[in-house]
């Protein structure tokens, strides 16, 4: 998004970026004829993207514009025919479109959310809520985008600090500026780099050496990173990663670590490209990118064929010389529905398999879904302590793989149960977090009065969704305050067997978890989940 100071300057801007655009592909286009195979390759998709790429001019319509805006050397009639004939909004919003540039002078400023946009161009003066709306166009987070880049040719920052204060104060009154150097990203993507570079080089990984080999020597040398990675004694096997993971037991430590690196330089990369400063790293980035890929493929949730054939074409094409192609990042509240597990048939399938694969995708689907049945309901955390004591005992061999995955199987089974209790409650996943946190640990209620919370979880999440959790309620004292008094009017209903202590407990607990799950506007981590 292009956001000029006047229609005619919106118009002119179209018209010079449409020239030099044009003057680019023409470059790209001789480059081509004596490019190499690998680099030409790179140039002929360029190409291709800037070929499709559409651009439109979107201001306001006023009296006599063609005649006022040709004085200024500006033709708006083309622009006009398009604005009023194609649904621009609708285009623009869409990620697979390829309408991707927009000229803008006021129109699209305040009340437009396209998450997909990535890049605003500010030529204009701007400040207070004008300001910050218009920053909020690149700043949503949306697919393998995590940022958004705002260039600023008319130092519109200087009135950022005072328009903060105004419409985005934190805690205590505190201003998080939200607006950061790509020279600071660069540094952390560098040390983001150092460190997996390091972690890999531990274990025995030249990731140099892996840079600099091709083709079929590349997968082997992958598959080796990968089994160093996860396994705790990757020496000793010489066969494809999937044989050698049911014959010795997994480094869930080391796998664990390396996903996160590799995850960190995933995010800054993605952060501070398209900008030519990310293009050196390019190929350490990818690299690491496939051997987090490789591993991933061993749990249930993973592609596993989209994940191989992203590997072989970056492969093909030389990491040396292509960008990362980056997927999709996993959901954090993706889970699996336990109650459609046929744990019979898995058992049979555990005794004619490799019994430490089936315990390992056993594991993965176990780990995703308690990850998330945790963040709707935090009193669920026992779980997950009981859940890594069995991962810890198997991984110091104190439990083989057969009664590993015994006990795997049996914890499913009660997880099983957890999920369908909300229902025998007749409570909603929402409502039975409340109704936990307002009843555990070890609170001993009567039918009557176990019914009387239910009420109170009730009426509170309907009081608080309908009149409370306005937009941004968390941002402004006010409305925190207007929250928090709701919560304790509310639990005031509670049964005489909540003391005072105990009731005040209860409210900080409550207002936490309201905090932490409801963003406002009908927007949860609830509503989040049923999304998927």
């Amino acid at each position: 998004m292009v956001v000029s100071i006047y229609k005619a300057t919106a118009v002119k801007m179209y018209d010079k970026v449409q020239k030099y655009w044009k003057k680019y592909l023409k470059d790209l286009q001789r480059k081509l004829e004596t490019a190499g195979e690998a680099e030409g390759a790179w140039i002929h998709s360029k190409i291709e993207f800037m070929q499709e790429t559409d651009m439109a001019v979107v201001v306001s319509q006023s009296l006599n514009e063609e005649k006022e805006l040709k004085k200024k050397g500006a033709e708006i009639r083309v622009h006009r025919k398009r604005m009023v004939k194609e649904d621009l909004d609708k285009k623009f919003k869409d990620s697979d479109d390829p309408f991707r540039i927009v000229f803008v002078c006021a129109m699209w400023m305040t009340g437009f959310d396209v998450p997909c946009c990535s890049t605003i161009y500010l030529d204009k003066p701007m400040r207070n809520h004008t300001l910050m709306q218009t920053i909020a166009r690149a700043n949503r987070v949306f697919t393998d985008k995590v940022n958004g880049l705002i260039v600023d040719y008319v130092g519109v920052f200087r009135n950022l600090q005072k328009a903060l204060a105004i419409y985005a104060p934190g805690p205590g009154g505190e201003v998080d500026f939200p607006v950061k150097d790509k020279g600071k990203l660069l540094e952390q993507l560098k040390k983001a780099i150092a460190e997996a570079k390091t972690f890999l080089q531990e274990r025995k990984v030249d990731i140099d050496k892996l840079l600099e080999s091709k083709a079929f020597k590349k997968v082997a040398l992958i598959e080796d990173a990968a089994k160093a990675v996860i396994l705790k004694d990757a020496e000793a096997f010489e066969g494809p990663l999937d044989e050698s993971v049911d014959k010795i037991l997994i480094n869930d430590e080391s796998k664990r670590k390396y996903l996160i690196l590799a995850e960190t330089v995933s995010k800054l990369f993605r952060a501070i490209k398209p900008d030519p400063l990310v293009t050196e790293f390019l190929p350490v980035c990818a690299l690491i990118g496939v051997i987090a890929d490789r591993i991933r493929s061993l749990t249930p949730q993973a592609d596993i064929s989209r994940v191989m054939g992203d590997v072989e074409k970056l492969l093909d094409r030389s990491i040396a010389t292509e960008g990362y192609v980056i997927k999709d990042p996993k959901s954090e509240f993706a889970r699996v529905d336990l109650s459609k597990i046929d744990f019979e048939k898995l058992r049979e399938k555990f005794e004619r398999g490799r019994k430490r694969m089936e315990a390992e995708k056993l594991k993965g689907v176990l780990e995703t879904t308690l990850d998330a049945m945790v963040k709707l309901n935090r009193t669920r955390i026992d779980y997950l302590g009981k859940f890594q004591a069995m991962i810890d005992e198997y991984n110091a061999g104190s439990i083989n793989v057969e009664e590993f995955f015994k006990k795997l199987v049996d914890f499913a089974q009660g997880l099983k149960e957890e999920e369908k209790r909300g229902l025998r409650e007749n409570l909603t996943e929402e409502e039975l977090a409340l109704f936990d946190l307002l009843t555990k640990p070890d609170m001993k209620l009567t039918k009557n009065q176990e019914l009387e919370v239910k009420k109170v979880a009730k009426e509170l999440l309907e009081t608080l969704k309908k009149e409370k959790l306005v937009l941004d309620w968390r941002k402004r004292q006010q409305t925190r305050a207007m929250v928090r008094l709701c919560i304790e009017q509310v639990l005031d209903r509670l049964p005489e067997v909540f003391t005072e202590d105990l009731w005040k407990k209860k409210c900080d607990l409550t207002y936490q978890h309201i905090y932490d799950s409801y963003f406002g506007e009908g927007r949860s981590v609830y509503q989040m989940a049923t999304q998927l």
